[in-house]
């Protein structure tokens, strides 16, 4: 198992990023969890989908998207009944799959948990394992090691559940050659452009077709409801930084948390594995062993030729070609057996044999960094921040109340509450009732709503205070108000004069587009002037939009040139097609992996039919009240 992380690192990787953050839609706790139905907004086969578990998934899942398009961002076509819906049919065909994974018996065991973890980048600092990091890093997402390990325990059940049946797919390998070399062919085109534009001064629109475009799209031609506001922000953030960490302060945190500053010794270790499984007969075992014995008395003799044995007879894929080399090791991230010997060794010494459930070790220590405490000035950014974001986090929750307090009881401005925590009223231009980027905070679904009351419109009070982010209050007061009005004709005549131009001119361009490509196929000359030729396939398409793309590749190429058309909207595109550019032998290699692609697709579909099975065979019970009420929100 010790290669068990080195050969499956880019697995590990890609596992680590959906683990790292808050885990997204299910983990064992939610599975195991029952509660009584008043507080459960689904039952799958007797097990609970409570409500606080559906609202937890769903401000994670609004704190993910929100940590990768920015703070800014808008968060609206996230944030909606049908989104909610979605959430929620995840969490049951999740739900399904976990019952599958545990009657499946999978087990992850403590070993391969505890390599996996150990070699995980973001816990590692140098290139080593790091209880501290480990700890910080759970500690920020709100988890603790218990935790954590289970859900990653459990996801990766799960994981080989997936495997076990994605992995058993396969293709023909006849298919898969012929589907390899249909998408290696290239085919090289010319091109000749029709542009709309040349037949517009051939367009006349008269005020009849005008008028009746007019009342046949009367919604196309309103201006939205929109108001002006001004607005107040209270956040954790701001209340910190007005609160500078002393540094009195960051001194006695450190004093108190000088244990989690300690780092543990690491050791660089090589070894030499012979394998032996715990479940071997005898016989292998001793031949194992003695083939170790032999090893070791060799290295005995000749110290220097380790890294060579290594190579040559370790049973170990992952540190063979290394030499043996497993890099730095720490207490606690190997078998205990093999971690007893190697802390033992002093720097330069080898082993005698170390038994464990792997086989036989040799084990030789090649460098030892003795254990060491992180001084104040390493840490004391990172304290300062962890300070100041304390600092902030609990005058938030002290404020928060008498800020909703105020912005409600003196509901006529918002002035009180600005002077009273020492904030900026901020005033925003004309924003519509359709949430927009450029509405910053108040571009929140629940903000826009409240802003577009009746009671914010015609009163002009104060919204309540809203959570629009993570530890983040706002309230609002609208102070300029347009209905949605509809444009007269006159207001846009000439709009739609230009645009039924446009698309009368884009049908001339298409007819005369269709003609020349007909004369082209009856074998006419159309006195066309090509462009330069260039090749395409179904892997590369050099700009072409995809309808375009599917015209030449389905074009009739039994004879050359072949010919195809594509209308965009301005211009239509004639195509010749000169050559066909077939996949060159020494394209073989792209075949296996067209074979591996394609299974590995059918692998998906087997996967998602199976899902999708377990589903239909579910009894699963939606509690709509919960729903709703949770959407309405």
């Amino acid at each position: 198992m010790f290669d068990f992380v080195l050969k499956n690192k880019r697995f590990i990787q890609v596992l680590l990023g959906l683990m790292i953050v808050p885990f997204a839609f299910f983990g064992l706790e939610s599975y195991t969890n029952s509660m009584s139905g008043a507080n459960n907004i689904a039952t799958v086969d007797g097990a609970n989908i409570t409500v606080r578990e559906f609202e937890e998934e769903y401000r994670q899942q609004l704190d993910r998207i929100r940590g990768i398009l920015g703070r800014g961002a808008d968060l609206t076509t996230f944030d909606t009944p049908e989104a909610r819906s979605g959430l929620l049919d995840t969490l049951i065909d999740r739900r399904v799959i976990a019952t599958a994974a545990v009657k499946s018996r999978l087990i992850i065991s403590d070993e391969q948990l505890r390599e996996l973890i150990s070699n995980m980048p973001p816990f590692q600092v140098d290139g080593k394992f790091s209880k501290q990091t480990y700890e910080s890093l759970l500690q920020a997402q709100n988890m603790t090691p218990a935790g954590f390990e289970s859900k990653l325990r459990f996801d990766l059940t799960l994981s080989q559940l997936n495997r076990s049946l994605a992995g058993s797919a396969f293709q023909a390998r006849a298919l898969s050659n012929r589907l390899a070399a249909l998408e290696g062919e290239q085919r090289e085109v010319q091109e000749h452009v029709i542009l709309a534009d040349a037949f517009a001064g051939q367009v006349k629109v008269d005020e009849a077709a005008m008028k009746a475009y007019y009342d046949a799209n009367q919604a196309s031609f309103r201006t939205p409801e929109l108001v002006r506001a001004e607005y107040l922000v209270l956040s954790a953030e701001q209340l910190g930084a007005g609160d500078p960490v002393s540094e009195d302060e960051i001194k006695a945190a450190y004093a108190s948390r000088l244990s989690q500053y300690k780092q543990e010794e690491q050791r660089n270790v090589s070894h030499i594995l012979i394998a032996a499984a715990a479940d071997a007969k005898p016989a292998e075992k001793e031949a194992a062993k003695k083939k170790a014995e032999g090893l070791l008395a060799e290295i005995r003799k000749t110290p220097a030729k380790f890294a060579e044995l290594a190579k040559q007879n370790s049973q170990d894929p992952g540190s063979a070609d290394k030499g043996g080399d497993l890099g730095a090791v720490s207490p606690g991230t190997m078998v205990k057996p093999f971690e007893d010997a190697a802390f033992k060794l002093k720097e330069g010494e080898t082993s005698d044999l170390v038994a464990t459930e792997f086989g036989f070790h040799i084990i030789r220590v090649t460098a030892v960094q003795a254990a060491k405490i992180k001084g104040l000035e390493e840490v004391r950014a990172d304290l300062s921040k962890e300070l100041a974001r304390s600092k902030g986090t609990r005058k938030f929750a002290e404020s928060a109340e008498v800020f909703s307090n105020l912005v409600y009881e003196q509901s006529d401005s918002l002035k009180p509450a600005a002077e009273r925590f020492k904030l900026q009223v901020q005033k925003t231009d004309w924003i519509p009732k359709t949430a927009s980027k450029a509405a910053g905070v108040l571009g929140n679904p629940r903000m826009l709503a409240a802003l577009f009351s009746s009671d914010s419109i015609q009163s002009k009070r104060n919204t309540d205070a809203i959570e629009v982010a993570p530890s983040t209050l706002a309230s609002a007061r609208v102070t300029e108000h347009k209905p949605a009005a509809q444009l007269k004709f006159e207001e846009v005549k000439a709009d739609i004069d230009k645009q039924l131009r446009f698309q009368e001119a884009a049908k001339l361009a298409r007819k005369d587009g269709e003609a020349k490509l007909a004369e082209l196929k009856a074998g006419k000359d159309s006195g066309i002037k090509w462009s330069a030729p260039h090749a395409v396939s179904r892997a590369t398409a050099e700009g072409l939009p995809p309808e375009a793309l599917r015209q030449i590749l389905a074009a009739d190429t039994t004879k050359l040139p072949g010919y195809a058309g594509f209308g965009a909207d301005r211009a239509y595109v004639v195509y010749r097609i000169s050559r066909i550019i077939d996949t060159p032998p020494k394209a073989e290699p792209d075949a296996k992996g067209a074979l591996a692609r394609q299974e590995s697709q059918v692998g998906g579909e087997q996967f998602t039919a199976y899902a999708a099975s377990l589903r239909s065979q579910a009894k699963v019970e939606i509690n709509k009240a919960n729903l709703d009420k949770k959407q309405q929100q």
